[in-house]
């Protein structure tokens, strides 16, 4: 286990460049070989993580611009764990959904496997200059992706995909690089190390700047109102496994970016700008959580309901004490779970039919009862039933945020109901009432290929909803840990009476 955390960042992007080598044929079997054994090492690091450690496990240094401070610095803690996993997880489940007639099956499969080694790269890199190699490095796959097996209007939606997260980064870095110079200054030697950065004081109007920056990369890649408009026309304009990518993986990268960025390094400022980010992310639930129930996709209605959910994510990890926060980071598994189903739910249909409009379905129940089925297990964990994945992450983080605002958690707490309108109206038009079109009523069920996707994710969905505490432990030891680096760290007073370190264990 000595370097786990490498060969977990680095075998899929060997075997994706070995998959150039690979027969036509065997290109998608090869890619579930490959997924399989990430999956398995990832599995393998969770089964040897000590829990009651809440610091970074399994940590890797070598220097590379010494000179700088840059350096390969990895490590894994309670915060990352899950989230590598269900990289892993979903990534496997993505190619096994894939058709076979997928054209240029094989581009696709490297593609997808260099995406894997970045995204698991980003969640994994403890030095700011790795961990922004990683970042950009995500793009490239996912903009071919978009690009290569998109829609009509593909390439306006990858350039537009592109052009938005890469100038949030660009802003990011020379953050970055202030951060470094700051570390210069105070101790004489240069280092992008983010444990070394933990020690560093700052001043508030240091930490004001510094936060703008970075607020700038994480909110867009989040996306934050009103830096959203990029993603409903790539997840419209995307294939089925650059729609579940993207929702359940890539987006969490803005919000784990403010956890292991912005509130350990700059908690002054984080405190000041809670407002402002409050507001953003409850006009983020109430507003787009509307605009979904406007419409008429199933695509659609899904690509704005992620939105509106990771603003509740956000509303956690704002919240600033360990029942928010941690339930924000639960959230994100949620969230990843539950979007990459309903997407590669709606790929499913969109295979049979060529639509995606609700008004062209009507009674599918009655055709495909197990697809249906599946559908609403999914719906529910949606909108946050409880016994069910959904409803764990929704309830942690409004108790947290119940902490802070009581009238914010009222707001906050309307878009369930809004959720539940628009996701039942949603089911009701494409699953019940009569059949609108008489050749749906011989599209076939769900068939083997599909329900080995799913149905992981429906076990998952009612396990974690049932019994959380396997994932919730972990999470929590490592949240009170930031907690109580965050509180150490700063430097007003008032910064230390808003950030309320819960004693109690998040269950």
């Amino acid at each position: 286990m000595d370097h786990i955390l490498s060969i977990l960042i680095f075998f899929p992007a060997v075997a994706g460049i070995l998959g150039f080598v690979v027969d036509k044929g065997s290109a998608k079997a090869y890619g579930v070989s490959v997924a399989a054994v990430e999956l398995i090492l990832a599995l393998g690091l969770w089964a040897s993580f000590d829990i009651t450690n809440p610091g970074m496990q399994f940590t890797e240094l070598a220097p590379v611009i010494s000179q700088f401070g840059i350096s390969y610095n990895v490590g894994v803690d309670g915060i990352s764990l899950f989230i590598v996993i269900m990289a892993a997880l979903i990534t496997l489940l993505g190619i096994i959904l894939l058709r076979d007639d997928t054209k240029n099956m094989k581009n696709m499969i490297v593609s997808l496997l260099f995406l894997e080694m970045t995204m698991v790269g980003v969640f994994l890199s403890l030095d700011a200059i790795i961990f922004y190699l990683f970042w950009e490095l995500s793009l490239v796959p996912m903009l071919y992706i978009i690009g290569a097996w998109g829609g009509p209007t593909r390439v306006y939606a990858a350039v537009k995909f592109f052009l938005y997260t890469f100038a949030g980064s660009l802003i990011m870095l020379v953050g970055l690089l202030a951060m470094a110079y700051f570390f210069h200054l105070e101790s004489g030697v240069w280092s992008f190390n983010l444990l070394d950065w933990y020690t560093l004081k700052l001043t508030t109007d240091q930490q004001f700047w510094l936060f703008l920056a970075f607020f700038a990369g994480f909110a867009i890649k989040v996306p934050m109102f009103p830096f959203h408009t990029w993603l409903p026309h790539a997840h419209g304009q995307a294939p089925t496994i650059g729609s579940v990518i993207l929702a359940a993986v890539l987006l969490k990268m803005g919000t784990y970016g403010f956890v292991r960025f912005s509130l350990p390094i700059l908690p002054d400022a984080s405190v000041t700008f809670t407002p402002f980010i409050m507001a953003l992310a409850l006009i983020m639930v109430i507003y787009t959580a509307m605009v979904a129930f406007a419409q008429k996709d199933m695509k659609q209605v899904i690509a704005y309901s992620s939105v509106s959910h990771m603003g509740i994510i956000m509303i956690g990890v704002f919240a600033m004490n360990a029942e928010g926060l941690g339930g924000s980071i639960f959230l994100m598994l949620s969230h990843g779970i539950v979007s990459g189903a309903l997407f590669m739910l709606v790929g499913v249909i969109y295979e049979r039919t060529g639509t995606k409009i609700m008004d062209e379905f009507g009674g599918l129940a009655a055709v495909m009862p197990v697809y249906a089925t599946v559908f609403g297990v999914m719906l529910m964990a949606s909108v946050g039933l409880p016994l069910t994945i959904g409803f764990v992450g929704e309830f942690l983080v409004l108790l947290g945020f119940y902490k802070v605002s009581v009238i914010g958690t009222i707001l906050a707490g309307s878009t369930i109901i809004i959720g539940s309108v628009y996701m039942l109206a949603l089911f009701k038009k494409s699953f019940f009432g009569p059949m609108r079109h008489e050749k749906n009523l011989s599209l076939k069920d769900l068939d083997g290929r599909e329900l080995t996707a799913l149905l992981p994710l429906v076990a998952i969905v009612v396990w974690l909803g049932v019994y959380p505490k396997p994932v919730l432990e972990p999470i929590d030891n490592s949240v009170k840990a930031l907690l109580v680096q965050m509180e150490n760290h700063a430097q007003l007073e008032s910064t230390k009476e808003a950030i309320i370190v819960s004693k109690k264990e998040v269950k």
